[in-house]
């Protein structure tokens, strides 16, 4: 065997109960091509074939729980019976050629929802319109300047969302998924909960207060592990700073990851920025990495970093020295469907593979595939 045939990318890890083959999983990533909040086929085409890919978990994208929480009107959701009948239908299909674990994203966007969708311009679309609505929020500000203001919510506003957090986690569970993510990242509702520069509340759930601010957060986390099986993950998203002075920051990000953990989080996946316009990105080859790294120095529970990860050696030397536990893939899987068998070819290692595909093995690499089969049916 090669030397490199023990990389760390391809140990297998656990993620609370839940056992993943290697360290490689698939971020959620919106397609913005459901129906009124329903899965169509297109899902089945773009899921199914990333749970060929060799990865060792597939999260579904950005699941809004509410009607009024999705992104845009081209978001999937499950808040009713027909969004988690659809969703229903495509894991049916998918579990029949895959076993790879999959996860969930339950989301609701806050002030950056009703928007266009990305290819038609991606812009808000003012309440009133065709396909917009009014949009929630910690306080009235908007993303921006120029866009229509998104209302303060209430209590009982806040109330009914966390309701809708656990209710959408009890339809994941009839669903089947192995584990629950949390969209707490990217200026979407609950990262403008924790950020001082959106929330400008006065109660005790704003202000400086760092507690106030993660007081909202932490609750939908609680509504949401006390309504998905106990003997399944409930895990994360965050941005670990706004990229903009005087806003969310890494610091903050530690404190709160460590009252996740407290709280029974399983695994938390640090992405950053989306809050504010004026933020400025240092965008370059794994440059969230020294956010999971200042994380993961923190607590015990699994990190996952995130972002321009492209690279084989790259993603190996982030796990391999201990900056976070896994990668999570997005748009480099969409470009490299089948990332993690070169990855593995790469390093040395193995990956599930269908039998189907068994016999594109290349000559040199007789090692690479593991016979994945089928799923549950």
């Amino acid at each position: 065997m090669s030397k490199r045939s023990h990389a760390k990318l391809f140990e297998p890890l656990r993620v609370g109960q839940l056992q993943l083959d290697n360290r490689i999983v698939i971020a959620p990533m919106c397609q913005y091509s459901a129906v009124d909040g329903c899965m169509t086929d297109w899902h089945l085409i773009h899921l199914g074939h990333l749970a060929l890919s060799g990865a060792a978990l597939l999260t579904i994208e950005a699941t809004a729980v509410l009607p009024e929480g999705r992104i845009s009107y081209g978001d999937v959701g499950l808040w009713d019976d027909r969004t988690e009948h659809a969703v229903a239908d495509v894991l049916r299909s998918i579990r029949r050629h895959s076993k790879m674990p999959i996860a969930i994203q339950l989301a609701h966007a806050g002030r950056k929802a009703s928007t266009d969708l990305p290819w038609l311009g991606g812009a808000q679309i003012p309440p009133g319109r065709e396909n917009g609505w009014q949009t929630v929020a910690p306080s009235s500000d908007p993303y921006a300047q120029h866009e229509h203001p998104p209302m303060a919510l209430d209590r009982e506003g806040m109330k009914r969302i966390t309701q809708a957090f656990a209710t959408a986690a009890r339809r994941a569970a009839r669903l089947g998924v192995d584990a629950v993510q949390i969209h707490g990242a990217h200026g979407y509702l609950l990262h403008e909960f924790l950020s001082p520069l959106s929330n400008r509340r006065d109660d005790e759930y704003g202000g400086r207060s760092l507690a106030n601010r993660m007081r909202f957060p932490i609750e939908v986390f609680d509504a949401v592990r006390q309504a998905f099986p106990s003997d399944k993950p409930v895990t994360m998203r965050v941005s670990g700073t706004d990229w903009v002075a005087g806003g969310w920051d890494i610091e903050q990000t530690v404190e709160f990851a460590k009252t996740l953990e407290a709280r029974g989080c399983a695994a938390i996946h640090v992405s950053s920025g989306g809050l504010d316009p004026r933020q400025r990105i240092p965008v370059g080859p794994g440059y969230q990495v020294p956010l999971a790294r200042a994380v993961k120095h923190d607590v015990s529970m699994p990190v996952v970093a995130v972002g321009l990860i492209t690279e084989y050696e790259q993603a190996e030397a982030i796990v391999g020295t201990g900056d976070a536990d896994l990668i999570a893939l997005a748009r480099t899987i969409l470009y490299d469907p089948r990332w993690p068998w070169h990855a593995a070819a790469h390093l040395g290692a193995r990956v599930q593979a269908p039998n189907q595909y068994l016999r594109s093995q290349p000559r040199q690499y007789r090692s690479l595939f593991d016979i994945e089969g089928g799923g549950e049916d």
